[in-house]
């Protein structure tokens, strides 16, 4: 089985970005589909997406839905740097401060996972 910890940094806005945030859930549903364990962080602009996915009228809402279980939260820090944190809050994902506001991905290193970023 593996471990991957896939970090969403891309933010809203471009369809770059959308790319970017569809291939990082396609990712881990494919990974989920697989049994694989996976835990999915929205970390520095990324967070801005949270809110965006949520929406039932997205595009990419249905794909988001399909993952919801693996997602692991959105940093603390940035959901509020980036003006998200109520929006983040809203959603039901956790915010994550476990290193000065941040998540720790040191701590999906030391626990075997693999980090990808999108």
């Amino acid at each position: 089985m593996n471990k991957v910890a896939v970090v969403v940094l891309s933010e809203v806005g471009t369809h770059e970005a959308l790319g970017r945030v569809v291939n990082a859930l396609e990712f881990a549903k494919e990974l989920q589909d697989h049994d694989d364990d996976v835990k999915i962080i929205f970390d520095g602009a990324g967070t801005t997406w949270v809110p965006e996915l949520a929406d039932e009228d997205h595009d990419a809402h249905l794909l988001y839905k399909a993952i919801t279980g693996n997602i692991h939260g959105a940093c603390k820090f940035c959901s509020k740097a980036f003006g998200v944190i109520n929006e983040v809050r809203k959603t039901g994902v956790d915010l994550l401060d476990d290193y000065d506001d941040h998540p720790s991905l040191r701590n999906f290193v030391k626990d075997g996972y693999q980090v990808v970023t999108f």
